[in-house]
């Protein structure tokens, strides 16, 4: 798994590619942890992400926890078999979802 992270306005995008599992996902925490801050706007492209294991899903609760109080953060790009994943867990309902960057972007400056 890669992670690029780059700023689009005052938002920070992040795009994993590439599986999230029990190897990867401590990384995709450690990059995340320090965006996790109160009043970030984080917009997540999972357009590349190929495949989420448990741990990845139980990362994306983890991240979602960290911001709920305090962010925002947008989704976009879920293929169907982790959108599938998501909801057959209960974690979709916890994040906005969004088709595309720009309109994610709209989302977390509206």
């Amino acid at each position: 798994m890669e992670v690029q992270i780059r700023t689009v306005d005052d938002i920070t995008v992040v795009e994993p590619s590439g599986e999230i599992d029990s190897n990867s996902a401590p990384e995709l925490q450690e990059q995340m942890t320090p965006l996790l801050q109160p009043g970030a706007k984080l917009l997540m492209d999972m357009s590349r992400v190929e495949f989420m294991s448990s741990a990845g899903l139980r990362i994306m609760l983890l991240i979602y926890r960290q911001m709920a109080d305090t962010g925002k953060i947008v989704l976009v790009g879920l293929t169907p078999g982790i959108q599938d994943s998501m909801s057959a867990t209960g974690f979709l309902k916890f994040f906005t979802l969004a088709d595309t960057l720009d309109e994610g972007v709209k989302v977390l400056n509206g």
